[in-house]
């Protein structure tokens, strides 16, 4: 090596020491925002307007020495700020301020982020799992991963679902807007809706439309069903354990949509072939997924490196494993990933039976809409 060579290699090498320096102190950080968004002290904080570390501690019910270290370390970072600082650690008073509150606590916001520090911890329970999947090359079941992932994927996707779901994603097929509005009442079948936010936010944007929501996750469909109640729904929004490509529900909606969970399938072909099978004549087949790049390149911007971030961490282990009674077939489990390009559902639906997707034009910053023809 030439010494402009040697420079240039001790260089990089400072470059990426001190980045993965930064991102320690980034990842530890989030540990610290999932505690305080699981022990309420982001809540306790707003409603208090200030605090000290003990008036914290009686408001969220923790160790006084636990808040002082958590307020500290909040305001270190710069996500609390000190609102008054009499000169001891015990009497400074903290606050949480305005538009940081919004993205901690504000559900429907879609400024919202609270729930990212819980799908991290989440991945972080489970690693020593996805380590053994590494080696055998197969799977972790989603249900393994957990509340903390459920969370994150429920909370990070609600104000999405309720703010943009029925006056941008659906209007963008107007027949199909206009179908959801008509009577007789318009039926849509929501594949993998995990805790149901999506099926929410097609009940409050169609009032005359009923919509069923199928997942195989016990636990997500629990929770879905107390969502719908909670929002006052739960008279047009069903939701069941059922896998889709049952055949009792062939051919009865005007609309079949899966959000964001065609590459966590192990058989995204099957779950489309299904799909295209519930629609009734005349319906739509609408998919949400991850809006990454059109071929590899590296390195990648942050979008992609926030979808490969996720990727073989959660989405190819839980891809990995077939669902009970899953019939054999060649390339199942597909091992998608959390990076599904056009092209690979391109193929996927003409694999499943249709002719082929158009993409919609709807701008979203992290996800791609297709529907799916033929």
């Amino acid at each position: 090596m030439t010494a402009s060579d040697v420079q240039g290699a001790q260089e990089a090498g400072d470059a990426l020491a001190e980045r993965l320096f930064k991102a320690t102190i980034e990842a530890l950080e989030l540990y610290h925002v999932y505690l305080g968004e699981r022990l309420g002290l982001y809540q306790a904080l707003r409603g208090a307007g200030t605090a000290t570390p003990a008036e914290l501690a009686e408001a969220a019910g923790i160790a006084e020495r636990y808040a002082r270290e958590w307020l500290e370390q909040q305001a270190v970072t710069g996500i609390v700020e000190v609102a008054e600082d009499p000169g001891g650690d015990g009497t400074r008073r903290y606050r949480l301020p305005a538009g940081h509150a919004e993205v901690l606590l504000d559900r429907d916001s879609l400024r919202y982020m609270g729930p990212l520090a819980g799908g991290v911890a989440g991945v972080g329970g489970v690693l020593p799992a996805v380590m053994d999947a590494f080696r055998s090359g197969g799977g972790v079941p989603y249900e393994d991963y957990g509340a903390g992932v459920r969370g994150f994927i429920s909370g990070i996707n609600r104000p999405m679902f309720l703010h943009q779901l029925g006056s941008q994603w659906v209007p963008a097929m107007p027949e199909v807007h206009a179908r959801l509005q008509a009577d007789p009442p318009a039926r849509v079948a929501d594949v993998g809706c995990g805790t149901g936010w999506s099926c929410i936010g097609l009940a409050l944007a169609y009032p005359r439309a009923v919509v069923h929501g199928l997942d195989l996750d016990e636990a997500s469909v629990a929770e879905a069903r107390h969502n719908a109640a909670a929002a006052g729904v739960a008279d047009r929004v069903e939701f069941a354990v059922r896998d889709a490509a049952h055949p009792d529900l062939a051919g009865r909606y005007d609309l079949v949509c899966a959000f964001e969970t065609i590459h966590d399938m192990a058989d995204p072909v099957g779950a489309l072939a299904a799909m295209r099978a519930l629609r009734a004549e005349g319906g739509a087949v609408l998919v949400g997924d991850e809006k990454v790049a059109e071929a590899f390149t590296a390195p990648g911007d942050e979008l992609e490196r926030w979808n490969y971030a996720w990727s073989a961490v959660h989405c190819l282990p839980v891809g990995m494993i077939e669902p009970p009674g899953s019939p054999r077939r060649p390339g199942v489990p597909a091992g998608t990933g959390t990076v599904i390009r056009p092209s690979t559902l391109r193929r996927y639906a003409v694999e499943a039976g249709f002719t082929g997707l158009e993409v919609l034009p709807i701008e979203n910053d992290f996800w791609r809409f297709y529907r799916l023809v033929g």
